[in-house]
């Protein structure tokens, strides 16, 4: 008999959410909205409650039929109690989602930062199935990661592990969302290419980036790829950097930690295979002779959907290992 939940990936963009088949890892009904323009705590918490109607109403899973909310969030988050202490991308803090979905929809509710919750659907239905020992590094707006040692998660001594995006890659370097500098994500996420790229522009370098900026404003994953695809000497050279500082930060992951596996995602893997297959060459490369031979490197098999099914799944997964 099949079961259902529901689960929400807030990230720094967009909000993806679908209902999840738990016994198959299956996306049953998906519903998406953006979150880059619209921030601040009010805001968001009114996005997720309407894509959690938009769910019930337009798809044919009736709420009793759903056994839980799982939410994966871009932020630092308080699990047991339900709490997004803080996620500085969508200028959200101290947000309560247990409280107000379990008041608002009478289900149980479940939390987790977004990475670590998108390891939790590939540890259970992705790439991540047979492994013990892995790390899902996932390349967005930000750079993140979740560890999974001996079949777990690993959250770390404050539950916070896994901050690949602020190892230092370049001491002094480039300012950080954190408020640090030389942090991995101020040099290989995705928003640290748009920025680079700009910056090339604004000098007089021509690329024709241009026309998608003047098309929506922003630059995507897909606009980087079709920039590569027609050969765009900026684009190419802010995606090469990229991967070199992204190398380097899974290279020393896998120096240090020797997991059995590591599984790279989010939208610009996922877009952009170029900056996937050089990235992959050069973490190889400069790993330490054996792991590097022995260390395997794959995609994300769930792709954008990572993070909608792990998040389904926390209720499930929490009462096996909590």
């Amino acid at each position: 008999m099949a079961s259902y939940s529901i689960g929400i990936d807030l990230g720094g963009t967009k909000i993806l959410a679908g209902i999840v088949d738990l016994n198959t890892g299956e996306v049953i009904f998906s519903a998406k909205k953006k979150t880059k323009k619209e921030k601040g705590s009010e805001i968001i918490t009114k996005k997720v409650i309407n894509i959690v109607k938009e769910l019930i109403e337009e798809s044919k899973i009736s709420l009793e039929e759903i056994k839980s909310i799982g939410i994966g969030l871009a932020g630092q988050v308080d699990r047991k109690k339900g709490v997004l202490i803080a996620a500085p991308n969508l200028d959200c803090f101290n947000v309560n989602f247990k409280n107000i979905l379990e008041e608002k929809y009478k289900k149980p509710v479940f939390i987790g930062n977004d990475v670590e919750v998108a390891t939790v659907g590939e540890l259970m239905f992705g790439s991540g199935v047979g492994y013990k020992n892995f790390v899902c590094v996932f390349v967005g707006t930000g750079v993140g990661s979740g560890i999974v040692i001996d079949g777990k998660m690993f959250t770390g001594y404050t539950g916070t592990a896994g901050e690949i995006g602020h190892i230092t890659v370049s001491c002094g370097g480039r300012a950080c969302g954190c408020g640090g500098n030389g942090c991995l994500e101020a040099y290989a996420s995705r928003t640290a290419i748009e920025h680079k790229i700009r910056g090339a522009i604004k000098k007089g370098h021509k690329s024709v980036i241009i026309d998608y900026i003047k098309e929506d404003g922003a630059i995507r994953s897909k606009h980087l790829k079709a920039a590569l695809d027609m050969k765009d000497e900026v684009v190419l050279n802010c995606i090469t950097e990229a991967s070199e500082y992204l190398s380097s930060g899974l290279a020393s992951i896998i120096n240090f930690l020797n997991p059995e596996l590591v599984i790279m995602g989010g939208g610009l893997i996922d877009a952009v295979d170029f900056f996937y297959d050089l990235t992959k060459r050069k973490t190889i490369a400069k790993c330490l002779p054996t792991p590097s031979e022995k260390t395997q490197i794959k995609k994300a098999r769930l792709g954008d959907f990572s993070g909608v099914i792990g998040a389904a799944l926390l209720e499930n997964y929490r009462k096996q290992y909590d």
